[in-house]
């Protein structure tokens, strides 16, 4: 086993690793200011101190993870041409992606739950929603989501990658590395259709049980403005969340003797990048209290 790989990369022309050196740095400029804005303003601002927001701010930061562990070094590959990594660091790189991929998930699903509550049982929404039980599904999404990664990284650790150390891809992720290792894959791919089915199944139908409630429950508002806002907010929330985990799902719901590195690349980059980037400006940027406080803070 050779002491480190090589990353392919997007693309192999020349003429594109300044243009998308642009994007990707335009990209992730754009996600680090939405979502280090929502984080700063919720913690600024005591009327914001809310579950609601409590659990978008956790987003935030799982979303500045995400981003911060790809995207500083594709840049490097684009700027410098330097696309070699370490086995360690790949390790490393491959443990944090899949913590922090595996804690959004979690979010996402809290946060769905979050709003049913809000929408459907506003009576006890205070009483359901308590400071203690919001911490706790906090916590648990970041002790799970860490280990959960665990396991995936120490069933790579112990393949051999003999044949080429080179990954047709743009940063270390679990397939591309399956499909690189000269030894027996069908344990860690038992394991990843095993952790799609226990854990991202299960929690896609929370998000989607719980918006089936919330939209019942807005058919039911007599007011039509009323109802056109809620849907226009429900709506782009479920966009997103649709977007996130069809995307997860179609890469790891698959046996990988039918990957495609092209598509993977491309559902990869949403995932990893557009959904961090669009994540703020959904959730939180069009709200009208975020703003109100993000006018305060400026005012100050």
């Amino acid at each position: 086993m050779g002491t480190e790989f090589i990353f392919l990369g997007l693309s192999d022309n020349s003429q594109l690793q300044v243009p998308l050196f642009l994007v990707f740095l335009l990209i992730y400029l754009i996600t680090l200011l939405g979502n280090l804005v929502i984080i700063t303003v919720t913690c600024a601002d005591p009327c914001l101190h809310t579950p609601m927001y409590f659990f978008l701010s956790n987003l935030s930061l799982t979303d500045i993870c995400c981003t911060s562990i790809i995207i500083p070094k594709l840049l490097r590959i684009f700027l410098s041409g330097d696309n070699t990594i370490s086995y360690v660091g790949c390790l490393v790189q491959l443990y944090f992606f899949i913590g922090v991929a595996s804690i959004e998930a979690f979010l996402l699903s809290t946060r769905a739950y979050d709003r049913y509550v809000s929408v459907c049982h506003p009576l006890h929404y205070l009483l359901i929603m308590n400071q203690r039980f919001c911490f706790l599904l906090a916590a648990a999404s970041w002790i799970t989501g860490f280990l959960n990664s665990v396991v995936f990284t120490a069933s790579v650790s112990r393949l051999s990658f003999c044949a080429s150390n080179m990954i047709n891809h743009f940063f270390c992720e679990l397939i591309p590395l399956l499909k690189l290792s000269c030894t027996d894959t069908s344990g860690p791919e038992t394991m990843m259709f095993l952790d799609a089915i226990v854990i991202g199944m299960p929690i896609f139908l929370v998000i989607l049980t719980s918006y089936i409630y919330i939209i019942s429950a807005i058919l039911r508002i007599r007011s039509a403005e009323g109802k056109h806002k809620a849907f226009s907010t429900c709506s782009s929330h479920l966009t997103v969340i649709s977007v996130y985990y069809l995307s997860v799902l179609s890469m790891y719901l698959r046996p990988t003797s039918t990957y495609s590195h092209k598509q993977g690349k491309i559902l990869s980059v949403v995932y990893t990048t557009v959904t961090p980037m669009l994540n703020p400006l959904i959730y939180s940027l069009r709200n009208k209290e975020v703003k109100n406080a993000l006018k305060k803070i400026i005012g100050k």
